[in-house]
């Protein structure tokens, strides 16, 4: 089963661990009781709040993000991951979770590239090499399939593709969740 991975939102207890104030981890913490409690709406609102006091803080902005996602707004979700990319290029959490919004809409050369950009940020991050594999498994059945259309009558091509197609059937590439970013947001500094 091919699925991509992020990092689950509601854990986010491993946010920025000494590199985050104390106002902002009690803000994002607000905000994810809030979350916990079915409270989705009055999150929303808590975290825009806060956003709005502290626009360029990575850890409110990247759960807003989360909460984008969660809430199916992929659009509005990829270009909050982007602008934290673009921000602070040295997290790879946000890298990762833009990668499983790319993947989840076919795209996976462009998730590719954000799931290399987040290796390169954090080589220890375990879950961007797991759906680097996975991505990597879907271009490759995509390149099965497209050759198989341009010679139909190659028999080594089918079990490939079936091999493949096996591992996909049953969770589609899709987010599930994200955590917060936890390394690295101080080196860029927080505004």
């Amino acid at each position: 089963m091919i699925r991509i991975r992020s990092t689950t939102a509601l854990v986010l207890a491993v946010l920025l661990a000494g590199v985050c104030s104390a106002s902002r981890a009690d803000e994002a913490a607000e905000v994810k009781q809030l979350l916990r409690a079915g409270q989705t709406t009055e999150a929303a609102v808590k975290l825009d709040q806060f956003l709005a006091q502290k626009p360029k803080d990575p850890q409110l902005r990247f759960l807003k993000g989360v909460m984008l996602t969660e809430r199916q707004q992929t659009a509005e979700a990829i270009e909050v991951f982007t602008a934290l990319t673009a921000d602070y290029p040295e997290l790879a959490e946000p890298y990762n979770n833009l990668a499983v919004l790319y993947a989840g809409q076919g795209q996976y050369d462009k998730a590719r590239v954000a799931l290399e950009a987040a290796i390169r940020g954090n080589p220890g991050y375990a879950t961007a090499y797991e759906n680097l594999g996975d991505v990597y498994a879907r271009l490759a059945a995509q390149a099965y399939a497209r050759a198989q259309q341009l010679e139909p009558d190659n028999a080594a091509l089918a079990p490939k593709s079936a091999q493949l197609r096996g591992l996909f059937t049953l969770k589609p590439v899709a987010a599930r969740s994200v955590a917060a970013p936890a390394s690295g947001a101080a080196k860029k500094g927080s505004p």
